[in-house]
């Protein structure tokens, strides 16, 4: 973070954290003192963003992490990926199967009209917009996505701010699984990546079946 400033007007990975921080009602006093440390102006060492990646299975796991210390960080990661029988990749290996792109989650609603949504995203220079159990997510290249934002949010459209991200990882190419098993696996290593302190967002490419979804569903 340091060497890309605290401005989240020219820092988006600061801009993407700031707004999955009010997502979550974070004070703005610790906000700015998080940003603060980032950017060296409180004695703390600066937070540099790193990418951990690996197959299990025929799926692609990449891992996005914000950390202090990068020797740290990669060992907690590489942990994970042992517990669950697999091992950290070299880079690019599992990354290639991803596109780097906007992501605009649009929650199920009342009223929610798809003809207004995807006019609204397309003509703000979104590239796709997918329908999703009620809601929609829209897709646009990263250097649109706070246009495409502001667009979608002036038309009186809500926005899941907190699952949104200007640089998502979207898969270019998935991996189908019909065995509730093997899902049930890839959520358990997740979950579990997710739940280190420095870990910012997990991708897979995994594709479940509406089987699977059902019956992962069933089980609460």
């Amino acid at each position: 973070m340091k060497a890309k400033g605290g401005d989240p007007n020219t820092n988006p990975t600061l801009r993407t954290l700031i707004a999955k921080a009010k997502a979550a009602q974070m004070p703005n006093d610790n906000i700015e003192r998080a940003i603060k440390k980032g950017t060296g102006e409180l004695e703390s060492a600066a937070l540099v963003d790193a990418t951990y990646e690996g197959i299990k299975g025929g799926i692609a796991i990449v891992v996005t992490v914000l950390t202090d210390n990068k020797n740290r960080a990669a060992a907690e990661v590489g942990n994970v990926f042992k517990k669950n029988g697999t091992e950290l990749a070299k880079q690019g290996s599992a990354a290639r199967l991803f596109d780097r792109m906007g992501q605009i989650m649009i929650p199920a609603a009342d009223g929610l009209d798809e003809d207004k949504v995807m006019e609204v995203a397309l003509e703000a220079g979104a590239e796709d917009v997918l329908s999703e159990d009620g809601g929609f997510t829209v897709k646009c290249q990263p250097s649109d996505f706070t246009t495409v934002l502001e667009a979608i949010k002036g038309a009186g459209i809500a926005v899941d701010e907190e699952n949104s991200e200007e640089r998502a990882l979207i898969p270019n190419m998935t991996a189908p699984v019909d065995d509730v098993a093997v899902a049930k696996a890839i959520n358990k290593f997740v979950e579990m990546l997710e739940n280190l302190e420095d870990v910012q967002d997990v991708y897979t490419n995994m594709e479940t079946s509406d089987a699977v979804d059902a019956a992962l569903e069933a089980e609460g």
